[in-house]
């Protein structure tokens, strides 16, 4: 069985997270734009996108509100919607604990330590393994 795509259906994911993190407005919407930018898995799952993603001015920005509503029936697995609310609590929507971090892999709790510090104006922490 072949599955066909259209053009809708194919996406430059990481060119979709640079000009979602250019478009965004600094601080909260930057950062959580830049965390699913570096996700990019996210933003390959076309109902993310559809909830997400809009033309705004010939510009692509993010609709925060949008995804907030339909966060629950996109299909997403527990790791992929924990990873979500807090991306989505860093602008403000939606009340997701911090303790959300306990479902994340290693890869998606790198990315949230890096939004965080960004959040907070702060660059200088270096994130690595202890030798």
């Amino acid at each position: 069985m072949t599955t066909t795509t259209t053009p809708a259906d194919e996406v430059d994911v990481p060119a979709l997270g640079e000009l979602l993190v250019q478009s965004a407005q600094p601080g909260r919407d930057r950062t959580a734009a830049q965390a699913l930018a570096e996700d990019e898995t996210l933003l390959a799952h076309r109902g993310v996108r559809t909830a997400l993603v809009v033309k705004d001015g010939g510009r692509m920005t993010a609709r925060w509100e949008g995804l907030m509503g339909r966060l629950y029936t996109l299909g997403l697995d527990e790791q992929q919607r924990a990873f979500l609310g807090l991306v989505l609590s860093m602008v403000g929507i939606g009340a997701t604990p911090l303790t959300a971090v306990e479902s994340l892999d290693e890869r998606r709790l790198m990315i949230m330590q890096r939004a965080l510090c960004r959040l907070a104006g702060n660059d200088r922490i270096a994130f690595g393994t202890r030798q």
